[in-house]
C-alpha cells in the first residue's frame, strides 16, 4: 500500500494501531467519571462526554485483537508537524486545520479523534477537497483488505481478521 501511494506522492500516517484491554477500559470509565469536559472538549466540541459510548468509544475495540488501525494520508515530502504544547488553547477538531493541534497530515476536514459527524466518512459538513482525501485513503485501505468505520475517517479494520481473542499486554518504554 505504502508503494501504491507513494507513486502518488502519499504516504501513510499511524496515529493508533494496538491498544490493551485495559486502555479501552479506562477510555470507557473516562465518559462517566463525572469530571468536566473543558480539558478535552475540542475533541467532541458538540457532543455530551457522557454521549460518547453511543458510536465513538466502545467497551471493546479491534484494536485490542490488533486488527484495527486509525491513519491518515500526509504527503510524502511532508515537514514534521509542530511540537504538540499543552499549554496552548487548540481549536475544537471542527475547526480550521489552522486553528486546531498540529499535524501534518493531509486536511480531511477535522482532526483525527473528532467525535462529532463531520468526522463521519461519508459527511457533507466537509469540503470537496477532504471528501476527495477521504475517499483516497478508503479506497487504498479497501483495496488491501480493510473496512472503514463510518464513523471515524480514519479507523479501519482488517477484514480477515474475524472473531480474534482481545489482548491486555502494555507497551512499555525500554
Amino acid at each position: 500500500m505504502q508503494a501504491e501511494l507513494a507513486a502518488a506522492g502519499l504516504s501513510l500516517k499511524v496515529y493508533d494501531c494496538y491498544r490493551p484491554t485495559r486502555a479501552v477500559r479506562a477510555m470507557a470509565e473516562w465518559v462517566n467519571d463525572g469530571r468536566s469536559e473543558a480539558p478535552t472538549k475540542r475533541f467532541f466540541p458538540r457532543v455530551p462526554k457522557a454521549s460518547l459510548l453511543s458510536g465513538y468509544i466502545s467497551s471493546r475495540s479491534q484494536h485490542s485483537t490488533g486488527a484495527a488501525v486509525d491513519l491518515t494520508l500526509i504527503k510524502a515530502s511532508a515537514a514534521p508537524s509542530a511540537p504538540f504544547d499543552p499549554a496552548a488553547a487548540y481549536g475544537p477538531c471542527t475547526a480550521a486545520v489552522a486553528q486546531r493541534s498540529p499535524d501534518n497530515s493531509l486536511d480531511m476536514g477535522t482532526s483525527f479523534d473528532c467525535f462529532d459527524s463531520a468526522s463521519h466518512s461519508a459527511s457533507r459538513a466537509v469540503g470537496a477537497e477532504q471528501r476527495r482525501w477521504r475517499n483516497v485513503l478508503v479506497e487504498a485501505m479497501r483495496k488491501h483488505g480493510f473496512g472503514n468505520y463510518d464513523r471515524e475517517w480514519w479507523h479501519f479494520s482488517y477484514a480477515g481478521s474475524g472473531r480474534a481473542s482481545p489482548y491486555d499486554f502494555p507497551i512499555r518504554a525500554r
